[in-house]
């Protein structure tokens, strides 16, 4: 874990509200779709979905997951031709110790 890329990475709001959005993503996304393909949130929410509750373009949205990634607090894995994004519950829970022994 590294602290600086993770404030990094939550510094900006659209970052910070997409780890709300994948807390409890069955408050903010559609689980239909999933389900008539044999999935659920526990895999991710697709980086389309989280594109389109954003409004931002794909290619921000990418950069924004990927440095989310690089700094621990996002797991993903690829199914076909779909990328799904979830939170690491353990780096989160790391950073969150390290918060209250630290600072």
């Amino acid at each position: 874990m590294e602290p600086l890329l993770i404030y990094k990475a939550l510094s900006n709001e659209t970052r910070s509200q997409i780890m709300l959005w994948l807390k409890n993503p069955e408050e903010f996304f559609d689980e239909k779709p999933y389900v008539q393909q044999g999935l659920n949130f526990r895999i991710g929410v697709c980086v389309g979905d989280i594109q389109a509750k954003s409004g931002l373009a794909q290619s921000v949205i990418s950069s924004y997951l990927l440095m989310m990634q690089k700094a621990g607090l996002l797991e993903s894995e690829r199914i076909g031709k779909w990328t799904y994004y979830r939170r690491n519950e353990k780096t989160l829970l790391e950073f969150s110790e390290y918060i209250q022994k630290k600072l």
